[in-house]
C-alpha cells in the first residue's frame, strides 16, 4: 500500500515536472534547430568539475557551441592545457572557481568524490543547476556505490550535493561517442534524464540538444537509479525506444 502511494506521488510529481519543462522549453514540439534559433543569443557560463573523458569532452563541445566553460579537476595544469587548446571561451580553475563561475555545473567525478565535493562546494552549488554524470560503480567506488545503488543514484546524489538542482544525464554513453553523435546528421539519439526541477530540466535539455542528443525526461530523481550502466536504459537508443522502456521500470 505504501509503495502504491509513493508510486502515485512520484507519478504526479513527474507529470508536473514534464508539463512545466515542456511549457518552458518546448521539448515535445521544437526541433533542436528551431530552439537554437530562438535562444542563440543567450550563452551560458558552464563550470565543469571533473575534466576527464566525459567532462573534458562535453566541455569542449559546449565551447564549440558558443558557451564559456571553466574546466576544473585535481590537475590544474591539465585543465590549463585543455582550456588553451579550445580558445578564449575556455578557461581553467579550481573546483571552487568553476562552481562560482558556472550558471550551470557539470559534475563528472568518481562517486567516491561526491561527499567531499558536496562539503567543499556547499555554499556555491546551492540553487544551481547541476548535471550529474557520476555513476556509483561498486568495483571502483566500494561501499558508497553500494549505498547509492540501494538508495537510487539520483536521490543519493541529491543527498550528497544538498541544495543543488540536479539533473541526471550522460550516465551510460561512452566519451568517445560524444563527438561522433554531436556531428551526426542522421537519426537523433535519445538522452534519458531524471530530475525534480522543471527549470533545471529546461537548462540541461538545451545543453543536451547542443551536443546532438534529444533529451527524454523519464521521471523524477527517484528514476535516476535506472540511469547507470547495466540498466535497460543504458547505451544508445532512439527517443522512441526510451519512451517505451521508461514506463516499464517504475
Amino acid at each position: 500500500m505504501k509503495e502504491d502511494v509513493a508510486m502515485k506521488q512520484n507519478r504526479r510529481s513527474f507529470l508536473k515536472i514534464a508539463g512545466a519543462a515542456g511549457a518552458a522549453f518546448g521539448l515535445s514540439s521544437l526541433p533542436f534547430a528551431a530552439h537554437a534559433a530562438t535562444d542563440s543569443a543567450r550563452k551560458l557560463k558552464i563550470g565543469v568539475i571533473g575534466s576527464g573523458r566525459i567532462g573534458g569532452t562535453l566541455g569542449g563541445l559546449w565551447v564549440k557551441a558558443g558557451h564559456e566553460v571553466m574546466f576544473s579537476s585535481r590537475d590544474l595544469e591539465h585543465d590549463k592545457v585543455l582550456a588553451a587548446s579550445l580558445g578564449p571561451a575556455a578557461r581553467a580553475g579550481t573546483p571552487r572557481d568553476a562552481a562560482a563561475f558556472g550558471d550551470v555545473l557539470l559534475v563528472a567525478v568518481p562517486y567516491t568524490a561526491l561527499p567531499q565535493l558536496g562539503k567543499d562546494l556547499a555554499d556555491l552549488i546551492k540553487g544551481k543547476v547541476v548535471i550529474d554524470t557520476s555513476n556509483p560503480i561498486v568495483a571502483r567506488d566500494g561501499d558508497i556505490a553500494t549505498w547509492a545503488r540501494e538508495k537510487g543514484a539520483g536521490l543519493a546524489s541529491a543527498e550528497l550535493l544538498p541544495g543543488a538542482r540536479i539533473v541526471r544525464a550522460f550516465n551510460a554513453v561512452g566519451a568517445a561517442r560524444l563527438p561522433v553523435i554531436a556531428q551526426s546528421q542522421g537519426e537523433r539519439i535519445g538522452m534519458p534524464i531524471a530530475s525534480d526541477d522543471a527549470d533545471a530540466v529546461a537548462a540541461a535539455s538545451r545543453l543536451i540538444q547542443e551536443v546532438g542528443f534529444e533529451p527524454v525526461l523519464i521521471g523524477p530523481l527517484a528514476m535516476g537509479k535506472y540511469l547507470i550502466p547495466g540498466t535497460p536504459l543504458a547505451g544508445e537508443r532512439t527517443p522512441e525506444q526510451i519512451r517505451k522502456i521508461a514506463p516499464t521500470l517504475s
